[in-house]
């Protein structure tokens, strides 16, 4: 790693898993997807994968994000699992155990709450979003697919907002196909979660969101699946010209750099954070520069996540970032 990271202490990493012991011993328990035997995840849509058992153990993630110059870690759900998919009297208590685990994390990590899509409880997402340790509202991507589906997330949406805390857009659970023995193991993240953060990304647009949530911050993962990018197509078959939107981020987890730069040269440098997505990937270490890494990696994660509460009367109050 460059050395200049090292002495990077202020790097905030928006976008990791982890997986306590007790959430993990309530997936052996279960018979039915998702599920583990052993360290072996079973999920509806995706072939079965060989978890790394030490890939979730707390030192240990601790002393590689202290290796790469990560100081904050932010703790996101595992949306493909498909547990805020299941029904509430079912996915509730699996979201309950991974709250409850969170809290008793060492300050290095923080999370975002997770709810499930069936009548979730408004009032107790608000109470969790009043809580330092969690600093926003993960929305599975499979939720949001459509402009419809934007608008049935409304209270949901609107909860994080008079928080002053942001909306994190993660991939969602793949379907269960019919031939999905022919499809290699990368097709989920490489076809289906782009297209899930592809949707997402255009019905936000499509719905006009800023407009109806106006002091709303999103940040969608991997880049939003390179949405941005498409700007031209959208001109191109009837949409409206879109201006770039200050509080609207994506982060780097799964995207390379040219990828990367794309996004850039369409949203600017202000727009991306650092996600690496761990276990599954690595903090990005270097991007366009030394200015460039520093934005991204400590400049723009403490921007996207400075609490924003609302007052009752509509003003914003300003809180600093810790």
């Amino acid at each position: 790693m460059p050395e200049h990271h090292r002495g990077d202490s202020g790097a905030i990493d928006v976008h990791q898993h982890l997986w306590l012991d007790e959430f993990v011993d309530r997936l052996r328990a279960r018979s039915h997807t998702p599920y583990l035997r052993g360290w072996t995840l079973h999920t509806d849509g995706e072939p079965p994968y060989d978890v790394d058992e030490k890939a979730h153990d707390v030192a240990t993630r601790i002393a590689s994000d202290e290796e790469a110059g990560v100081t904050a870690a932010c703790l996101s759900l595992s949306a493909p699992l498909g547990i805020e998919s299941l029904r509430r009297p079912e996915a509730q208590p699996l979201i309950d155990v991974w709250h409850h685990g969170v809290r008793g994390l060492p300050g290095h990590f923080r999370a975002w709450v997770s709810t499930p899509a069936e009548d979730a409880d408004i009032v107790g997402v608000s109470q969790l979003l009043s809580d330092e340790r969690f600093i926003g509202l993960q929305v599975p991507a499979t939720d949001l697919l459509t402009p419809l589906a934007w608008e049935r997330k409304a209270q949901l949406l609107l909860a994080a907002e008079l928080a002053g805390k942001p909306v994190f857009v993660h991939p969602g659970p793949e379907p269960r196909q019919a031939l999905a023995r022919s499809l290699p193991a990368w097709w989920a993240p490489v076809v289906g979660y782009t297209a899930q953060l592809q949707a997402a990304w255009w019905g936000w647009i499509a719905i006009g969101g800023r407009a109806l949530f106006p002091r709303l911050k999103l940040v969608f993962a991997a880049g939003a699946g390179s949405a941005p990018v498409l700007f031209e197509r959208h001109a191109l078959r009837g949409g409206h010209r879109t201006a770039v939107d200050p509080d609207v981020y994506v982060d780097t987890s799964g995207t390379g750099e040219r990828a990367l730069e794309a996004v850039v040269r369409v949203l600017g440098i202000d727009a991306l954070v650092l996600g690496s997505d761990s276990p599954y990937a690595e903090p990005l270490e270097e991007f366009l520069g030394e200015a460039a890494t520093h934005a991204v990696r400590v400049t723009n994660p403490r921007r996207l996540l400075r609490p924003e509460p609302l007052r009752l009367g509509g003003e914003r109050e300003w809180v600093a970032a810790s």
